[in-house]
């Protein structure tokens, strides 16, 4: 078959009409058997040789072949055999035509090399076109379910893809833009979640609430991408102190950060407090508009609680809160330690220089609602 001859039948056969191809080595042969399928909407190809009908198979695609058994050179067992052993015509359908004495050993060959059917001559027109139906129905079939299979794989790999693409924008809405770490929202999550725990398993809870020393001077003599630089070191140096894969530290806002440690009492947070101070004065990044040191440092507020129901986060944040206000109140670069009892005030500076009114002010509104809370709870279970 030339090129042009080639071109030409590609081209009328785009119409997505199934292509049949009939094998034999007689021209009167294939002009019967082409004449009794012209009712049947389908291209009808003809091949005079196995080999002609291999390189055919390989530009076209048929739904079926009508293979002619004796043929010189190759016959149709041979042809046959070398279709299953291919991996593009393993699967063509094959129906042998053979004379009406085939004996039984030739009809075990024919059917042992890949044959589906068989054809005897004289052809009756009817059984031909009947079983020429069913197979090219199944090759649709079979092309519906395969475009169908294309589809699905398609929409797999659409809903693969967006789903990244949302973990992606999740991880990018709970980190902070600037620094890298946690953000206040994921934080509000982190500590939701461990606070219900907390409360079910009656755990310890910390937090530890931190601030730049003198941030805005450092903006206004370093600059702000300077600012921006020291806000990010000071994060990293922050979550590198924690050890434990379920501590958090996220940025709170400006130059504040919040550490979350849950299963943690008083002294180890104070320890966590404490081995943060001391990083961020290691960093050692220049701060000539500080009052307390002439590198950047922070100050450290920390609260500590086994919650109880009635027990709010918003409170227990604002008593850290606090803790960092007196920390900075008392000369920054230091940590402060508020609790419940009065008496439990442990810093990391003497004990006689914290501000009695303060700490009273601040920790007696906490203890008058938690005991209203209690009373009001007590009263409803006796009821």
């Amino acid at each position: 078959m030339t090129n042009v001859m080639a071109n030409v039948i590609r081209d009328s056969m785009s119409d997505g009409r199934s292509n049949i191809l009939i094998v034999d080595d007689k021209p009167n042969n294939l002009l019967v058997l082409k004449g009794l399928l012209e009712t049947i909407d389908c291209h009808i190809m003809t091949a005079r040789s196995g080999n002609e009908a291999l390189n055919m198979m390989q530009s076209y695609e048929f739904a079926l072949v009508l293979l002619d058994v004796l043929m010189p050179e190759m016959d149709g067992f041979e042809l046959a055999k070398r279709m299953r052993g291919s991996v593009r015509t393993k699967v063509i359908p094959i129906i042998f035509i053979t004379a009406n004495s085939i004996d039984q050993w030739s009809v075990f060959k024919g059917y042992e090399v890949g044959a589906v059917d068989y054809l005897l001559k004289p052809i009756e027109p009817v059984i031909l076109r009947s079983k020429v139906r069913v197979f090219l129905d199944l090759y649709q079939q079979k092309k519906l379910l395969k475009s169908q299979a294309k589809l699905l794989e398609s929409k797999v790999n659409e809903l693969l893809l967006l789903k990244e693409v949302n973990c992606h924008l999740e991880s990018i809405s709970a980190l902070d833009g600037l620094t890298g770490i946690p953000n206040r929202r994921t934080f509000d999550q982190f500590i939701d979640m461990n606070w219900k725990n907390a409360i079910r398993e009656q755990q310890p809870i910390s937090v530890i609430m931190s601030d730049i020393d003198f941030f805005k001077a450092y903006n206004d003599t370093y600059g702000h991408l300077q600012g921006d630089d020291c806000l990010t070191l000071v994060a990293k140096a922050l979550v590198s102190c924690l050890k434990r894969p379920n501590d958090l530290v996220a940025r709170y806002g400006g130059e504040e950060f919040i550490a979350l440690l849950p299963n943690t009492d008083k002294q180890g947070a104070l320890r966590v407090a404490e081995r943060m101070r001391r990083c961020i004065e290691k960093l050692a990044m220049k701060h000539d508009q500080s009052r307390v040191a002439d590198c950047v440092t922070i100050s450290l507020g920390v609260a500590e609680i086994i919650p109880q129901p009635f027990d709010s986060i918003v409170d227990f944040i604002k008593i850290a809160d606090d803790a960092l206000y007196v920390a900075k109140h008392e000369g920054r670069n230091r940590v402060h330690m508020s609790h419940r009892q009065f008496e439990a005030i442990e810093v990391f500076f003497p004990k006689e220089s914290l501000s009695l009114s303060f700490r009273e002010t601040v920790e007696g509104v906490w203890l008058s609602k938690r005991g209203q809370a209690k009373s009001i709870v007590g009263q409803l279970q006796g009821a």
